[in-house]
């Protein structure tokens, strides 16, 4: 936990002056506990190197914003998860960064996108919250045609679902406060990527930008990870479990969960993901009300946003309010997005719980 580190040797004050291989000074540049997450997160991942934040939000804009200049122009999906969604519509384009939102589902609509020059490509599979999928590897090829580089948000596949590197990606993200945290104790976020590409994020997004990981936080997701394969294998069963039950559910429109056959993309799903993860959404008439009752009636569920956790969580998530405060998609996105999402969603993270108990304490409220 310490801050700062004794030194036998004269050492330079400025970051600016550091070399790689002289140990650790001070925490805010480098920390031995947290430098042994990141050596196993990018074991994980199958990535030569990561550097660890303090929160997801604190990776994603420490890439964001340390790759991209003012001139520049991004190619992002136009479904993410609204906080990364509100930092790329709203703050970029303040900073005179050109963005791009188009349908990532769809290669044609990418390919078009990328007609136009891009220093970076930015999408999220699966997406939060509708849980629609992109192809990594397509997206990937046309990303490098073009001259781009490709960032893949891989938060709720996770390393056991999904190595986006493997597919072709240039870096990863997780907000590792989700599933390889897996407690909701900790915030926590993290790049990967080939060690070049992040000693050029070291100086400018950890040491000057400063969002960086607690060594606390570091044990803790360490803590976590160890048992990441196994969690995982019980949320796949839990979420597949209670899936197939709502959709046998009469008062439910519609499930989309990667693991069914009904999901538009199975089949990309089966080719791009070892595991289908936790995370489902469905659909219900109502669903304010329904939400209503949730949040007084559920014994075993926990009404609360985030995800990835021991515990079932759940939210509701209207498409009017999304379109109004982060979105805006009109036309077109607006239509596809309604397809997945109707006027609204429940987004359930499957927890650890008996699939039976979570099945229940749902469907006492629907």
């Amino acid at each position: 936990m310490s801050t700062t580190f004794t030194v036998d040797e004269p050492r330079a004050f400025s970051a600016l002056d550091q070399e790689d291989d002289e140990g650790f000074l001070y925490t805010r540049w480098g920390n031995p506990t947290v430098r042994q997450l990141e050596t196993k997160l990018a074991a994980m991942e199958g990535a030569e190197d990561c550097r660890a934040y303090a929160s997801g939000m604190a990776a994603i804009s420490a890439l964001l914003l340390s790759r991209l200049s003012a001139g520049d122009r991004i190619v992002a999906s136009d479904v993410l998860y609204p906080g990364t969604a509100e930092l790329v519509r709203h703050t970029l384009p303040r900073m005179g960064i050109e963005v791009a939102t188009v349908d990532t589902s769809d290669l044609n609509k990418v390919e078009a996108a990328l007609q136009e020059p891009a220093k970076m490509a930015w999408i999220e599979t699966p997406a939060n919250p509708i849980m629609r999928l992109t192809d990594i590897a397509g997206v990937a090829t046309l990303a490098h045609d073009a001259g781009a580089e490709l960032a893949v948000d891989s938060t709720f596949a996770t390393p056991v679902g999904t190595r986006p590197i493997e597919l072709g990606a240039d870096y990863v993200v997780h907000s590792l406060t989700k599933y390889i945290g897996g407690h909701g104790d900790a915030l926590g976020g993290a790049v990967l990527a080939n060690t070049d590409r992040l000693e050029a994020l070291q100086l400018e997004a950890t040491v000057h930008y400063g969002g960086v990981l607690s060594p606390f936080n570091a044990w803790l997701i360490m803590r976590g990870a160890a048992t990441l394969p196994i969690r995982m294998a019980a949320h796949e069963a839990g979420a597949l479990a209670v899936a197939e039950a709502l959709q046998n559910h009469d008062a439910v429109t519609r499930v989309i969960y990667p693991g069914l056959e009904s999901h538009p993309q199975h089949d990309l799903a089966r080719t791009q993901m070892d595991n289908f993860s936790g995370m489902l959404t469905f659909g219900v008439d109502g669903g304010q009300a329904v939400a209503e009752r949730m949040m007084k009636e559920l014994q075993v569920v926990h009404y609360a946003v985030s995800l990835g956790h021991h515990r079932s969580l759940i939210y509701w998530m209207p498409t009017a309010d999304l379109m109004e405060s982060t979105y805006h998609l009109e036309g077109q996105q607006l239509d596809a997005y309604h397809s997945y999402a109707g006027d609204g969603v429940f987004r359930l993270s499957v927890g650890l719980e008996d699939p039976e108990d979570i099945i229940k304490d749902l469907t006492s409220v629907l």
